[in-house]
């Protein structure tokens, strides 16, 4: 098995316009560039189901991942649901990677249409990728410093934003974290899933299509994004401990990391099917990483041969799973992980929780071309054309 280092980035958007032109898409402007379209999904903002969720406990592993508090915690199945409106405009600041993709676009619309139902302040803080964490270690000071009742973050690293959230913790502002993971201890709350099992579940789907094939062996590619990210760490876990154990061979012959830009995964995917792909029959990318794998593909013929499978769902990826250029995805449900960490802030924050979870883990979804038409997208992706906003304050919206 080898791994690829990424390449160096390229200073032109017009690639991604390039890139759906080829494949036949039709692109829209958003903040965060521009985005093949996907199917329209009806959404009532201000209402939502009660979300499938783990809520864990103590014992718990010290300085240990989401996953380990799954495998060590006192764990409930529960679901949450919505909390009532906060008492006063609470301050809370919201630390994102970037907003690049539509994953976190979707988290800004789960962020922002709670913080309207919820009554609170709410402003979002983007660092510039998965290579600036810099960036994101000064937003945070400065949120410290900007004495927010509450910081959300969505840590680029495992272990490098530990010192920022211990300070936040010593000031006595709460932190809770969102869909990335880390191994502080200084948490209030973590919200994630499990993310090793994002690379489980998409292998086993993986392996039951192989099996349907009549294959004997599968070798397969991943482009899991950047590689000191939490969640990039579980991908990869997940999907090597499912390799281990399957009931067919399955070799993992390269790991390409590196941000989930998609110029650089476009350029990632490009190289690694140059020199692997007569080989493969399966890549398996992140949400940004997935969709760059497309165009490398139909340009060196091989997209009858390979299928590709994302880890997790955005609205282009669901599109994508329609055309048929993605054949799957597991679902992290990244609006409802939103959801259910804005309302755990405002809960903590009015004291109406009693006994706190050290984790709450969103149950994963899975979708491919036999649920596609009966999915929930309204759970996991924003709506159609929405475009993010970055700050909201009740009292200046009246």
């Amino acid at each position: 098995m080898i791994t690829i280092n990424p390449p160096a980035p390229i200073a032109s958007f017009r690639l991604i316009f390039w890139c759906a032109a080829l494949l036949g898409l039709p692109v829209m402007a958003s903040a965060t560039g521009l985005l093949p379209s996907a199917p329209s999904t009806p959404s009532v903002e201000g209402k939502f189901d009660p979300i499938p969720v783990f809520f864990i406990y103590p014992p718990l592993k010290r300085q240990g991942s989401a996953d380990d508090a799954l495998s060590s915690g006192r764990v409930i199945n529960s679901h949450v649901s919505m909390a009532a409106p906060a008492s006063k405009a609470w301050r809370i600041a919201f630390l994102f990677p970037h907003l690049k993709d539509p994953y976190w676009v979707g988290c800004a619309y789960g962020v922002m249409s709670e913080a309207k139902r919820l009554g609170v302040e709410v402003d979002i803080f983007p660092a510039d990728g998965y290579n600036d964490l810099v960036g994101q270690l000064r937003k945070m000071d400065e949120a410290i410093a900007a004495k927010y009742d509450a910081i959300v973050i969505s840590p680029l690293s495992q272990t490098a934003n530990n010192p920022s959230i211990a300070k936040a913790r010593a000031q006595g502002i709460p932190v809770f974290e969102l869909a990335n993971d880390s191994n502080s201890d200084d948490l209030t709350i973590k919200v994630t899933t499990s993310l090793k099992s994002m690379g489980k579940d998409a292998l086993q789907w993986v392996i039951q299509d192989a099996q349907q094939r009549g294959l004997k062996s599968i070798n397969i590619a991943l482009l899991p994004g950047p590689a000191d990210a939490g969640w990039v760490k579980g991908e990869v876990d997940g999907t090597r401990e499912a390799a281990s154990k399957a009931a067919m061979k399955v070799n993992i012959l390269a790991i390409a990391y590196g941000d989930s830009d998609r110029i650089g995964q476009t350029q990632l995917a490009a190289q690694l099917i140059s020199e692997y792909g007569k080989n493969l029959d399966y890549i398996l990318g992140c949400t940004g990483c997935a969709p760059a794998a497309i165009l490398p593909l139909k340009e060196a013929g091989l997209n009858g041969k390979i299928k590709i499978v994302a880890y997790d769902l955005t609205r282009e990826i669901a599109g994508l799973i329609a055309k048929g250029d993605i054949v799957a995805s597991v679902d992290t449900k990244g609006v409802s992980q939103a959801r259910v960490t804005i309302n755990a802030a405002v809960n903590f924050l009015e004291g109406r929780t009693k006994v706190l979870p050290h984790t709450i883990l969103v149950k994963l979804g899975l979708v491919d071309g036999s649920n596609y038409t009966k999915y929930k997208f309204d759970s996991s992706t924003a709506p159609d054309g929405y475009t993010p906003i970055l700050s909201y304050a009740p009292e200046k919206m009246k």
